[in-house]
């Protein structure tokens, strides 16, 4: 199989980058496997002070890899996405995240977890699981630190689509930038980051991410199993089956 996630470092700086364009960065247990072990390499390659992670195309992530989910058995991949963003939340680094394109549904922990993320202003948002018989039980555990319980109560229940600048006031994400200077911008932030001392940058984070890594090792479990119950039930197995079969 082809790499869907790759890794590479210079000037400090660790980049994974999202590259499973045939479905739009969709987290299929491939694409989660090798996101977790680039996350472990960067973590433990000293000459890296910061991780960015980003997509190698338009589309961020556009949630859950439905066709893997429609053949059942999602516990273990849901317990896999809770860990995810332990792994963001609790890396020694700063992890940047970076936004050229749309993000959906279970794309969102991935933004949740992280410590700073910077989109183009164009780039637009939705958890779209109660159209399918979900809910977004498992990223839960990074969002609800993010969101005001109104924000979250407002997007998690319309599944509307909004976009980075309500993002920016709901505390989803740090910045939104027109999309041709994002890359400057990104720029400028990784190189202040990457300034900062190992042990300044480790113990600053410990201080952000208590709360957040709190949720996760209080809640993890139990959503991970109610994600589990939730794909496996059948109305959101004939509804994902819908869904597919739109698309072909």
């Amino acid at each position: 199989m082809s790499e869907l996630v790759h890794l590479e470092v210079a000037d400090r700086v660790a980049t994974i980058t999202l590259d499973s364009e045939h479905n739009r960065n969709a987290l299929s247990r491939q694409l989660v496997t090798e996101l977790g072990e680039r996350l472990t390499a960067a973590e433990a390659d000293d000459t890296a002070r910061v991780i960015v992670l980003r997509s190698a195309h338009r589309v961020f992530c556009s949630g859950a890899d439905l066709s893997e989910a429609a053949e059942g058995a999602m516990e273990e991949g849901a317990r896999v996405l809770v860990a995810l963003q332990r792994q963001i939340a609790s890396s020694t680094k700063p992890v940047v995240v970076v936004l050229g394109g749309p993000v959906r549904a279970g794309g969102l922990g991935l933004v949740g977890a992280a410590d700073i993320v910077l989109a183009a202003d164009s780039v637009t948002f939705s958890l779209t699981e109660v159209r399918l018989g979900l809910a977004p039980a498992v990223i839960s555990v990074s969002l609800l630190e993010r969101f005001s319980s109104r924000a979250a109560a407002d997007t998690f229940l319309t599944a509307r689509t909004f976009d980075a600048t309500e993002a920016v006031t709901m505390g989803l994400i740090t910045r939104a930038v027109p999309a041709d200077s994002l890359d400057e911008t990104v720029a400028g932030v990784v190189a202040e980051l990457a300034e900062g001392s190992p042990q300044g940058l480790r113990e600053t984070k410990k201080l952000l991410n208590a709360g957040l890594l709190a949720r996760i090792d209080r809640d993890g479990e139990a959503v991970a199993r109610q994600s589990a119950e939730l794909f496996g039930s059948d109305e959101a197995r004939e509804a994902m089956l819908a869904f597919l079969s739109r698309k072909r």
